[in-house]
């Protein structure tokens, strides 16, 4: 049996008795550390220093050590100290102890957080507090008990809705048998006809055709089955020939007989249910050129871009084998219009997206409460007042562009899943979320201290539309495990909206549920057209080779690059990000200065924001290339690095990753988080060995040792000289760089392709939107709840930002 909290502090008091001055101690230590808010590595920390420093009492073995095993956050007050222990991932028990009489307690959520609340409002307490609280809506709903299942909701939910669902005396049926008469495109009905009346019928019919189908060859085209289909009441959609749909009617038959959740999977992903999907981007500046490395415009316009390629070929090959080729899958890219485009696309109402046949952006202008047009671009930060108007001008432009609803709506970052709610909302169509990056794991402490910062980050308006949009959706996909709950030590991005405050707004004591099934990893890939082998040479893009040279060995300086390469003979150690401070560019540079070793093995080669301060029109950019040249001045880093302010296109950036390779070095992901790591991906993908942040994605991409390397940014100088002893060994043994680079290609291939990705997004969007339709997973309720948390909580926030 789990031990409980309240089993816990019974354990702690029994301590407390026999050795109360143990306990001084080392609350004492903790303490020192002379801060209001302990986090998790003070607390550790502290505690192996006093361990060190007192051997004899034995203090590891003792029940506080758990307590600093387990802590995340310790709060101390004049009087108390407060703790939020994790014993499991998505698990929280809260205690507080009284420092001088030691008297221990386990706390409810809310009391823990009025103590954080005290903390940051000087000592006041706050006599009512607005409280958010999903259990009562989610705690009859099935959920993931294992922490080992979290992310894969949908292998839960059809295990136990697929067995509840036909136990309701034939309720099960009927719905099912509704779903499928439901089906069509436009006017155009699919799978059943009007003659079908019943399950007795259907299963009848079923039984007759896959008996006439077993005696023609397989291959039989649809066109010379069809009338027989037609006359037995069945329509498009079963299958392209006589064997995909004799397979098909197998499976439903089998659904229908003893239903088990693979059997329910392969069902619905076999069937015509997506045919057009509408993907949700506000922010930055959202085309297909010129605009990388503009504000707020970078990895995620790569990332939608390469999905909509990625859906748009797995939509089709899938209604050809559903025997529907003539159907054109349609998508669209819904951004904003920005008549200032400044050369850009952004301000063109519709851009087909290369690469597809029918998949375009549909842009739609933000406007004022007046009706005008806001012509120029605005930050991330400031369009909160703007999202409710442009959802409503955008539901009737994508109903124009698709002559009709989409099937399936997938909201991207705060600001699009917001939107992606007030459209599923509006549409009754099925929502999927992608949060990419949550602020709030960004930003140390910005929920408890927002009003700090609220005026120029807004997050007030950011995390309420953050709650929103994760209650709401119906499936949400994350890149990795741990953005949804962390590791045994750090807390999830996920994870980090099930308990916290911000003081005077609002307080969430259940928030968001990891354990909720509707969390699902869908990790993404990248390109390979242009991320390919550095090995395939009949693919190289050599005409590109002079362009190339000139960019890692030119002599020119000046403008938008900084320092000449004196040998060229030296591996080169790459890195290609955004200059801000979660990248952590700069700090890479500062390691790579300082570290002697690594400055004799290798070159660096950095593709990263502008070089001249004056081309930037960000003020977090400024100050990173402020540091960035004041780096290159002290450790005097002209003839060793290579800064280049410049904005590749992906060829050119696949190709540079190829001769990076092709001289032997390696990449690095330096940043101080990480949510997924698209570059990483794409490095690997070439064949290149990389070193990475082991906070967030690339701690589950790369297999330390085997395909590349991780690295705790915190810890820069052994960061820099594990760069170096790899550089040594492989020059020394070629063959340990041939081996990372095998286990790099190899680890892609297996986890990391769009054609993976595609294919499971899309029965991921089959098979929610079926039990949307089936059960609705007891989440009106919760719907409702939201829409008055909407209501009566963001839609004020938002209002106020214009005000002010």
């Amino acid at each position: 049996m789990e031990k409980t909290c309240e089993a816990f502090v019974n354990e702690l008091r029994l301590f407390v008795e026999a050795k109360p001055a143990t306990v001084h101690l080392i609350l004492h230590s903790w303490r020192q550390v002379n801060r209001p808010i302990l986090l998790h590595s003070d607390i550790g920390d502290r505690f192996a220093e006093l361990c060190a420093g007192h051997p004899e009492q034995e203090l590891g073995a003792c029940p506080l050590a758990a307590v600093a095993s387990l802590c995340q956050e310790a709060l101390l007050e004049t009087d108390r100290a407060y703790f939020a222990l994790r014993p499991n991932i998505g698990e929280w028990w809260f205690i507080a102890v009284h420092h001088e009489t030691l008297d221990l307690s386990a706390l409810a959520p809310s009391d823990y957080l009025a103590a954080k609340e005290r903390l940051a409002n000087g000592g006041r307490h706050e006599e009512w507090v607005l409280e958010l609280d999903l259990n009562p809506f989610t705690r009859d709903l099935f959920k993931v008990e294992e922490a080992e299942s979290i992310g894969r909701g949908i292998e839960f939910l059809n295990r136990r809705l697929s067995s509840r669902l036909f136990e309701e005396r034939g309720q099960g049926h009927d719905r099912l048998l509704q779903f499928l008469r439901l089906h069509r495109y436009r006017e155009r009905q699919l799978l059943l006809s009007e003659a079908i009346r019943d399950l007795a019928s259907l299963r009848l019919a079923l039984r007759n055709m896959r008996q006439a189908l077993g005696r023609l060859p397989r291959e039989t085209p649809l066109s010379e089955i069809m009338p027989m289909l037609h006359a037995a009441g069945f329509e498009p959609g079963w299958g392209k020939d006589a064997g995909t749909v004799a397979d098909t009617m197998k499976l439903l038959l089998a659904v229908l007989e003893a239903p088990s959740p693979q059997l329910t999977e392969a069902f619905l992903s076999s069937v015509p249910m997506l045919f057009s999907v509408l993907i949700v981007s506000p922010h930055g500046w959202f085309g297909q050129s010129g605009v990388l490395g503009r504000p707020d415009t970078g990895g995620q316009v790569v990332y939608i871009l390469d999905q909509v390629r990625a859906l748009e070929r797995e939509m089709s090959a899938r209604l050809a084998v559903q025997g529907l080729p003539d159907i054109e899958p349609q998508i669209i890219v819904l951004t904003r219009l920005i008549p200032e485009a400044e050369g850009t696309t952004a301000d063109q109402r519709i851009e087909p997206i290369a690469g597809t046949r029918n998949a375009r952006i549909l842009r739609v202008p933000f406007r004022q409460e007046s009706g005008d047009l806001i012509p120029n671009w605005i930050s991330r930060f400031e369009i909160w007042p703007y999202l409710e108007r442009f959802a409503f001008d955008a539901a009737r432009d994508v109903l124009a562009e698709l002559g009709g609803r989409p099937d399936v709506i997938i909201g991207n970052y705060s600001d699009g899943n917001l939107v992606a709610t007030l459209l599923s909302q509006r549409l009754g169509v099925t929502q999927c979320a992608i949060a990419h990056a949550l602020e709030k794991s960004k930003y140390l402490l910005s929920d408890l201290y927002w009003r700090d910062q609220d005026s120029h980050y807004h997050f007030s308006c950011q995390f309420t539309a953050d709650l929103i949009a994760m209650n709401t959706a119906d499936f949400i996909i994350t890149s990795t495990y741990q953005e949804i709950a962390g590791t045994d030590d750090s807390i999830g991005q996920y994870e980090s909206y099930e308990v916290f405050t911000m003081p005077g707004l609002y307080r969430v004591v259940s928030g968001v549920d990891v354990h909720d099934p509707k969390f699902n990893i869908v990790s993404p890939g990248a390109d390979d057209t242009i991320y390919f082998p550095y090995t395939e040479t009949s693919r190289r893009l050599v005409h590109l080779e002079e362009e190339i040279d000139e960019l890692i060995f030119g002599a020119g300086t000046g403008g938008d690059r900084r320092g000449v390469l004196r040998d060229r003979d030296k591996p080169l150690l790459f890195s290609m990000a955004r200059l801000d401070y979660i990248k952590n560019i700069t700090g890479l540079v500062e390691w790579y200065g300082a570290n002697e070793a690594l400055r004799e093995q290798a070159n660096l080669v950095l593709v990263s924001g502008h070089v001249d301060p004056a081309h930037s029109g960000d003020d977090e950019e400024r100050m990173e290339i402020g540091r960035m040249h004041a780096a290159m001045d002290l450790y005097q880093l002209d003839g060793q690095v290579r800064w280049l302010g410049v904005h590749l296109p992906r060829p050119i950036a696949g190709e540079l990753y190829r001769v990076i390779a092709d001289h032997r070095g390696a990449f690095v992901q330096p940043a101080r988080f990480e949510a997924f790591g698209l570059t990483v991906i794409e490095a690997m993908a070439t064949g290149l060995p990389t070193f990475a942040t082991c906070f967030g994605g690339p701690l589950e991409i790369i297999e330390h040792g085997i395909s590349g390397f991780h690295i705790d940014p915190n810890h820069g100088d052994d960061a820099a000289t594990r760069m170096a002893e790899f550089f040594a060994t492989c020059r020394d043994e070629p063959e340990r760089w041939e081996a990372v680079s095998h286990g790099a290609l190899a680890r892609v291939e297996e986890r990391y392709t769009w054609r993976l990705y595609a294919s499971r997004l899309m029965t991921l969007a089959c098979v929610y939107g079926f039990w949307r339709y089936s059960t609705d997973l007891e989440r009106a309720e919760a719907r409702r709840y939201m829409e008055m948390f909407y209501g009566l909580q963001y839609r004020p926030q938002a209002a106020a930002l214009v005000r002010n």
